[in-house]
């Protein structure tokens, strides 16, 4: 698995940060989530899922969040034996890497300083949901659901598997562990918008939900990657 740790002259904390499913740790978006924890002196590992479009291997295909989820406690648990590493940290992800995020600070709220969520999905059936009929019954005849990756250009087919076990998950009925500090945000224009508000609720913890106007589910615009860096820098400095 490729793992990139990024370290401050003098750090004060540590952050992982996970792309979405089929991402890279290159991409703006990851990169206008690391940029101000880099700012505010915390050391940051990113790292590509195997099963994604990065450098860790795998097929894209076969991807499933049982798998980056598992990608996400394997680079955690090796992070424990490096100099770098401290407890509590801060877990940030995007879209199904949010959902790892979350699942993992649900499992380990001890260890979490602080949780930032973003664009997350929240359950496999409110994601299953926002699909239209009869584009869920092309991918279960199929097997297959083609895309084309908004960064790379490339044509991305994914199993029905897929989605499947993505159904085995859902964020809201272990929610009141959330008692840290947790940042959500969403675009405007994202399916799994209304989604946010819905795990908002369901947090005890210190909280908040920005929805950057006229963004979709994955910020790509100059506007929205610094209004999701700006958002971002505001709340890290806040916390304790």
């Amino acid at each position: 698995m490729a793992v990139q740790i990024e370290k401050p002259e003098k750090p004060i904390g540590l952050a992982f940060v996970m792309h979405g499913r089929g991402g890279f740790k290159e991409q703006p978006y990851v990169r206008a989530f690391v940029q101000p924890f880099l700012t505010n002196n915390y050391t940051v590992i990113t790292f590509d899922a195997t099963k994604s479009l990065g450098e860790s291997e795998g097929s894209f295909g076969d991807c499933t969040l049982t798998d980056y989820y598992a990608d996400l406690e394997d680079v955690i648990a090796w992070s424990k034996a490096q100099s770098f590493y401290r407890e509590p940290f801060i877990l940030c992800g995007h879209s199904l890497g949010a959902m790892c995020a979350t699942l993992y600070a649900e499992n380990n709220s001890g260890k979490i300083k602080a949780l930032a969520p973003i664009s997350s999905m929240v359950s496999g059936r409110l994601d299953y949901d926002t699909y239209r009929p009869e584009d869920i019954a092309d991918w279960r005849k199929t097997g297959w659901q083609t895309t084309i990756g908004y960064s790379s250009g490339k044509v991305k087919k994914l199993k029905w598997s897929h989605m499947e076990d993505l159904m085995k998950y859902d964020l809201l009925p272990e929610a009141h562990k959330l008692t840290m500090p947790v940042l959500l945000m969403s675009g405007e224009f994202d399916g799994d918008c209304k989604h946010q508000e819905i795990l908002l609720q369901a947090i005890p913890g210190p909280k908040e939900l920005h929805i950057i106007p006229g963004a979709p589910h994955t910020f790509k615009s100059p506007e929205d990657l610094k209004a999701v860096a700006e958002i971002m820098d505001q709340w890290i400095k806040a916390l304790k």
